[in-house]
């Protein structure tokens, strides 16, 4: 099928559609534990911010391999999976950083923010999941954003234990938790991918 065709086809247009809304509500969170995250200097509010970063980076990858070869798709969700990578690793200097000098995170906005965060991750993943044929590409934004749900809880837990510790450890503990969950999602979204291009390489 044409590229023409395959950008005209009612399902790739529903799909597109879906990634763009996606793409509006991460960008809200990016702003939101972005700004609050910097204010309140929390690692694990600035790690869910470049996480919802990196998650955005994958939904406009996906949105350009809508319509597009398998060959697109894999090497979309190829760069999803080593963009997380590398978020990952930028955290972990940052968690690094902090644990040397110190910091001073507010558990109630902590709580605040991650609270609002996961219940539009939940409202992103039911957008994503409705596209039943998505190919690996959304497979890939599913992953990211599963993992965000799982960053936000750990940061209701992190925020919970600086107010209850009076100590910023609970907030740099989580830090590092999200950065094995980025590393591990990337890995994943690596391995799928190259399931996939081996896959399609033998029909």
């Amino acid at each position: 099928m044409s590229d023409e065709k395959l950008e005209s086809n009612p399902s790739n247009k529903a799909e597109r559609k879906v990634l763009i809304k996606v793409t509006w509500i991460n960008f809200s969170q990016v702003a939101l534990a972005g700004i609050v995250g910097f204010i309140i200097s929390s690692s694990s509010l600035l790690g869910t911010a470049l996480d919802s970063s990196g998650d955005m980076a994958v939904y406009l990858v996906s949105l350009y391999a809508v319509g597009k070869s398998m060959k697109a798709k894999v090497r979309a969700a190829t760069f999803s999976g080593i963009f997380l990578i590398g978020m990952g690793i930028l955290l972990l200097v940052d968690v690094i950083k902090k644990f040397l000098e110190g910091s001073e995170p507010v558990g109630w906005a902590m709580i605040v923010v991650a609270i609002i965060n996961t219940a539009s991750n939940y409202w992103i993943v039911r957008l994503l999941k409705s596209d039943e044929k998505g190919g690996v590409h959304i497979k890939a934004s599913i992953i990211f954003t599963d993992n965000d749900m799982w960053i936000n809880l750990g940061i209701v837990v992190s925020g919970l234990g600086v107010m209850l510790f009076k100590s910023s450890i609970p907030d740099l503990v989580v830090g590092v938790i999200v950065v094995l969950i980025s590393l591990w999602g990337g890995y994943k979204i690596l391995k799928d991918a190259q399931e996939t291009k081996k896959g399609s390489a033998n029909h």
